[in-house]
């Protein structure tokens, strides 16, 4: 059901002592909308076994979907918090043809139901996890509220991110939403302007929304409080599933995740390029098997275009379930603890 991919780093320290979750000291959690339903067994057995009474510090490094997992870890119930987000996102029903301000309506609908009554303190206020959601400023046409224009910034962006990733950098900057206490920083061989905006009870809201604020589908979020004034989307978009170095991170990383091969940004979803294997040097994957995945409805993870391919009882019937079978992942991964068999690790690359 799960399968393990370790850097060259990563699994060293694994054969030398164990696999113990004081080894890590960072959690990533990618972009991807509803394909973390994949992970969501995962997700309940890593915060609500694995990591259960942590004691040291883990940072939460998440973008759009990634980020709104970290924002449930981080709150005094993680498990419950999870389980809030799987409940309301599988049963979101959108009118046919919706427009971007009623998909950004239902999304806050959704993180104020996730969040609760004292969800953003208990962010902000956690000592042990530490959230950092990434976040993308827009320049140039995809600063822009008018779809045609942004539509032509996005082209810009395909044609330009097909010839060299690091072309990107006039259009967008990564904007890091921090802890107040966390010292991390982020490093990219591309060099994308990166800038740091400590959490806050004001702006927490606003951050997480537009981490997950994609272009197209959802509205953009302006002026984010304690952030300089502009336009502000999905942190996917420099940041899908990761291509970066964190400086100041000791420990080992922990990354659930639905694909063995990760991708860095959002424009080479459909491209080969490759991540830099030296950044996932001290990764650990935890993917769902290819058989488990084939074992789904559909033989597939859910995506947003299950939206607009079905009819929202059938959408609805479907994510259920794989969040029910997604248990097998999970168990599949204490299994993998109880037997303490380090030669089920593949290595990464």
């Amino acid at each position: 059901m799960l399968e393990i991919y370790a850097g060259k780093t990563a699994l060293k320290t694994l054969q030398q002592e164990g696999f113990k979750q004081e080894l890590f000291s960072s959690f990533l959690g990618a972009s991807g909308g509803p394909k973390w339903f994949a992970l969501y067994g995962l997700d309940k057995y890593v915060f609500g076994q694995f990591f259960q009474n942590r004691q040291t510090e883990l940072n939460l490094i998440g973008s759009s979907a990634g980020a709104f997992r970290a924002a449930c870890f981080a709150q005094k119930d993680p498990v419950a918090s999870i389980t809030r987000m799987a409940e309301s996102y599988s049963e979101t029903v959108y009118s046919k043809s919706a427009k971007p301000e009623e998909i950004t309506r239902k999304a806050i609908e959704l993180l104020d139901y996730v969040l609760g009554e004292n969800g953003v303190e208990e962010i902000i206020q956690n000592k042990i996890y530490k959230t950092h959601f990434l976040v993308n400023k827009m320049n140039g046409f995809v600063a822009s509220d008018n779809n045609i224009t942004l539509l032509l910034g996005l082209i810009k962006s395909t044609v330009r991110n097909r010839i060299d990733r690091k072309l990107l950098r006039d259009q967008y900057e990564r904007y890091v939403f921090k802890s107040p206490s966390s010292k991390l920083k982020f490093y990219d061989y591309c060099d994308f302007q990166t800038e740091y905006i400590d959490l806050t009870t004001a702006n927490l809201k606003s951050a997480l929304l537009a981490s997950g604020s994609i272009p197209m589908v959802m509205q953009g979020i302006k002026d984010i409080p304690g952030a300089p004034d502009g336009m502000y989307r999905d942190g996917g978009i420099v940041d899908y599933h990761f291509d970066i170095k964190i400086e100041d991170n000791n420990g080992l990383i922990l990354y659930p995740h639905f694909s063995p091969v990760p991708k860095a940004g959002w424009f080479d979803k459909n491209l080969k390029r490759k991540v830099l294997t030296e950044n996932y040097d001290k990764i650990v994957m935890l993917v769902p098997s290819a058989s488990f995945v084939k074992s789904l409805p559909y033989s597939k993870i859910p995506d947003r275009t299950d939206f607009t391919k079905m009819e929202p009882d059938q959408r609805i019937k479907y994510w259920k379930t794989v969040l029910v079978e997604t248990q097998r992942v999970g168990d599949s991964f204490g299994d993998f603890l109880a037997s303490g068999d380090i030669n089920k690790i593949q290595t990464f690359g």
